[in-house]
């Protein structure tokens, strides 16, 4: 699996993107810090699963690893996750929400064809 789908749950944080607006409030900076998250595939033909370190700094989703990999995220002071993240021509999004220490959401992948997965992903801070 390509790190585009492997990272889509950062996401997505994960993940998850996956939401309007762009929070810099006091409210929305209660999210920032660490997160470790785990993306999860449920349905496709993407590696089962993997583990990511990410950063969440004044309601953005910042990813600190591959540089090829261009990762944009929100979230909301409600906690409310949106992340889109792409890598060449494959990409994936997510959505969810985060509440104290804790968190969670679904993603799947863009473009179709034989990459056309989905799952869940679940984030704790670090």
């Amino acid at each position: 699996m390509l790190p585009v789908l492997r990272s889509a749950v950062l996401v997505g944080l994960m993940t998850a993107a996956v939401l309007a607006g762009s929070p810099v409030s006091a409210v929305a900076a209660g999210h920032d810090g660490q997160w470790s998250v785990l993306i999860i595939t449920e349905k496709g033909q993407c590696d089962r699963g993997y583990r990511y370190s990410v950063a969440i700094a004044n309601g953005q989703v910042h990813y600190q690893g591959d540089t090829a990999v261009d990762l944009s995220g929100t979230v909301t002071p409600n906690g409310a996750v949106k992340v889109s993240i792409k890598f060449g021509g494959q990409g994936a999004n997510g959505t969810g929400r985060l509440s104290g220490n804790a968190g969670g959401g679904t993603w799947h992948s863009t473009g179709g064809g034989d990459k056309d997965c989905s799952g869940r992903w679940e984030a704790e801070r670090r």
